[in-house]
């Protein structure tokens, strides 16, 4: 079986989100997704999520495909966790192109392209906006 691991904040499921796990399906048997935690959030994007770390996994969870969520709690330790998941697959968004070359020497590390224009930050500013309530 070979498995596939991606890592996120997943806040405010949009359709990248959907493409993106379903293009990492499609590489193999077996999705695990790494949900970071509301304080990894915090530190990284320096905002709190909209949805806390258990709302976020259950989404996660719920989605078609997605075969084992667990909480990402640390950066430093995504070696850790693809080696805990036995992932043969480590797939990112093409944003973060050549940051995850490091884990080449256990995986394969695949960078998917996002889908553009949409991106939760851009939810949020569209809800935020006229725009939405002019639709």
């Amino acid at each position: 079986m070979k498995k596939v691991i991606t890592f996120g904040t997943f806040d405010i499921p949009h359709v990248g989100h959907v493409k993106i796990l379903n293009r990492a399906r499609e590489l193999g048997d077996y999705l695990i997704v790494g949900v970071s935690s509301d304080a990894l959030n915090q530190s990284k994007k320096g905002r709190k999520p909209v949805y806390n770390q258990q709302e976020r996994m259950f989404l996660m969870q719920s989605f078609k495909g997605v075969d084992e969520v667990f909480l990402e709690e640390s950066l430093e330790e995504k070696r850790d966790y693809i080696l805990k998941y036995q992932a043969d697959v480590l797939v990112m968004g093409d944003d973060w192109q050549g940051k995850f070359d490091e884990f080449k020497d256990i995986c394969e590390v695949v960078y998917l392209p996002r889908t553009p224009s949409i991106s939760t930050t851009s939810v949020i500013e569209v809800v935020r906006s006229d725009e939405w309530e002019n639709k």
